[in-house]
């Protein structure tokens, strides 16, 4: 993530911070649901910047898979795996949420998972830029062969 999304998304949730600790108040609630979003949006808008700037890549969203998460410390990981279906070796770029079992958004990541064989599969880590509270999911939601 570059620096203005980061320091976008460290704003935000500071005063997602001092919203929450207003509680009491549903126009304070409600501000801080905005300013989740709009973090959440940042971070997403972040990682689809990086996917634009691969060029000459082929869509290769169905060659794939994240597996279940898990907790890497205090943030969340799931193995992405990306088959290559090609006779000659190819690098793949992959773009993956977090969802909450409401579906919402959490978080989202790009990871590269470099110099797959032809006609085999690798695999690569997908972790959360952050800690991510309840039951989360992990999908891929846009990868590229290039």
């Amino acid at each position: 993530m570059t620096t203005a999304p980061r320091r976008a998304l460290t704003a935000s949730l500071l005063v997602l911070a001092a919203a929450v600790g207003t509680a009491g108040c549903d126009a304070a609630r409600e501000a801080a649901g905005d300013l989740a979003s709009s973090a959440s949006a940042a971070v997403s808008g972040a990682a689809r910047e990086r996917m634009d700037r691969i060029k000459d890549g082929v869509n290769a969203t169905g060659d794939v898979t994240a597996g279940p998460v898990s907790a890497d410390g205090d943030r969340t990981a799931a193995a992405v795996t990306a088959a290559n279906p090609l006779d000659s070796t190819a690098d793949y770029t992959v773009m993956v949420v977090f969802r909450d079992a409401s579906g919402t958004v959490l978080d989202a990541v790009v990871l590269t998972v470099d110099r797959v064989a032809a006609g085999t599969a690798k695999s690569g880590t997908a972790r959360s830029n952050r800690t991510l509270d309840g039951a989360t999911t992990a999908e891929v939601v846009r990868a590229l062969r290039h």
